[in-house]
């Protein structure tokens, strides 16, 4: 018989102890998701990425929407929460996007032009943490 090997994995307890991927998002959007009100975040393209991800709270807010869902002040430029990215779904008509409106609170926005909506689940709040954001998906160590 060879001989043994042990494995040992570590699991990162602190951003400082290994790389996750980001998402950043405009305030109000980042509170909503973290509150479970908004449960699928759309972009206007695709991802292969799926996991867990941290959520970034950009230096951008949207006024309308701070307005709409009553928000004054909200984290900005921070890592705020992170959750798991399970599944995109492709919006290809405005039937199928309003479809999904209580669950992206986006329904205003569609364009004629096709959307991705990406499945969140396991949201979790963390305390924010101080960083710049990138566009797209980004690392975080």
């Amino acid at each position: 018989m060879g001989k043994k090997c042990r494995i040992r994995a570590t699991i990162p307890l602190s951003l400082g102890e290994a790389q996750m991927k980001a998402l950043s998002l405009k305030q109000p959007w980042a509170e909503l998701i973290l509150q479970g009100k908004k449960t699928i975040e759309t972009r206007t393209w695709n991802t292969n990425f799926r996991g867990e991800f941290l959520i970034h709270a950009s230096g951008n807010i949207d006024e309308e929407g701070m307005r709409t869902y009553g928000f004054k002040d909200l984290p900005r430029r921070a890592i705020v929460g992170k959750a798991t990215l399970t599944e995109v779904k492709k919006y290809l008509t405005k039937e199928e996007w309003m479809a999904d409106n209580d669950k992206h609170l986006a329904g205003n926005w569609w364009d004629g032009s096709k959307r991705y909506g990406f499945v969140l689940i396991n949201v979790q709040r963390l305390t924010p943490k101080q960083m710049p954001g990138k566009m797209g998906f980004f690392e975080v160590t």
